[in-house]
């Protein structure tokens, strides 16, 4: 699963980056939507890059609402779906299936830059299950270009929704209790994902051939990352941070 993301690169530099222009909507203009830990379960602004607009980023809250609800109940149904993670993550093996999905995958896949993200490791402490976070980057500290879907309520509200799958060997290692990773889009699959001619199994291949695990570097963070209502240090958070605890190599 992907529950929380790192975006420290100003507007500016992700407009430059992806060669796309930003479009605030009713944010001030020049707003940054910069986060150390964006906690999905706060529902964050975030920047997307959708296929209707594929020249453009919008600021978009994250957490799929489906196009039959109403944008207005967000808090209730937040609540509601938060025991099935708040639509904070799609699984790419429902994607033309699920009532929720089934209508954003053909016409509404978006790209949700990011520096990076965390996921937790199930170590054990004492016999009992101890929670360790790792944090995901590039190994050439470029963008991470999350898939994604979004949709639109009833009342023309927009959010989204990271795309998942099942763990590939080091995500088997880390994320050791969901056995899930992101999907991640290959640099000349950018393109490629909101192009509004694919078909079903153009879209398959394409999570199918995502980034893969050497392209990235994973380490274990301080557990101060699960601290509440503390302001997280953007340096700071992203420290390796040793425990015995964790017997994997990563």
């Amino acid at each position: 699963m992907c529950y929380g993301t790192r975006v420290t690169q100003k507007a500016k530099e992700l407009e430059t980056f992806y060669k796309v222009e930003a479009i605030y909507g009713s944010l001030e203009q020049d707003t940054e939507l910069i986060y150390a830990y964006a906690n999905g379960f706060a529902h964050p602004t975030m920047w997307i890059i959708p296929q209707q607009k594929s020249k453009h980023m919008i600021p978009v809250m994250w957490g799929l609402i489906p196009s039959y609800e109403l944008g207005a109940n967000a808090k209730a149904y937040y609540q509601k779906t938060s025991p099935y993670g708040s639509g904070l993550n799609a699984r790419s093996e429902k994607l033309f299936e699920s009532n929720n999905y089934k209508n954003s995958v053909f016409t509404k896949r978006c790209i949700i830059p990011v520096d990076g993200f965390y996921e937790p490791h199930t170590a054990k402490k004492n016999g009992k299950d101890f929670k360790v976070p790792f944090y995901f980057h590039r190994k050439n500290e470029n963008p991470i270009h999350l898939a994604g879907i979004y949709a639109i309520t009833k009342d023309k509200m927009i959010t989204f929704s990271i795309l998942t799958k099942e763990a590939t060997p080091l995500f088997a290692k880390i994320h050791n209790k969901k056995n899930r990773r992101p999907v991640i889009l290959q640099d000349d699959h950018i393109d490629v994902w909101l192009n509004d001619s694919l078909k079903e199994n153009d879209i398959l291949n394409v999570i199918h051939d995502d980034l893969p695990d050497t392209s990235l570097h994973a380490y274990p963070i301080s557990k101060a990352l699960y601290k509440r209502n503390t302001e997280v240090d953007p340096v700071a958070v992203i420290q390796p941070f040793h425990y015995d605890e964790v017997m994997i190599e990563y």
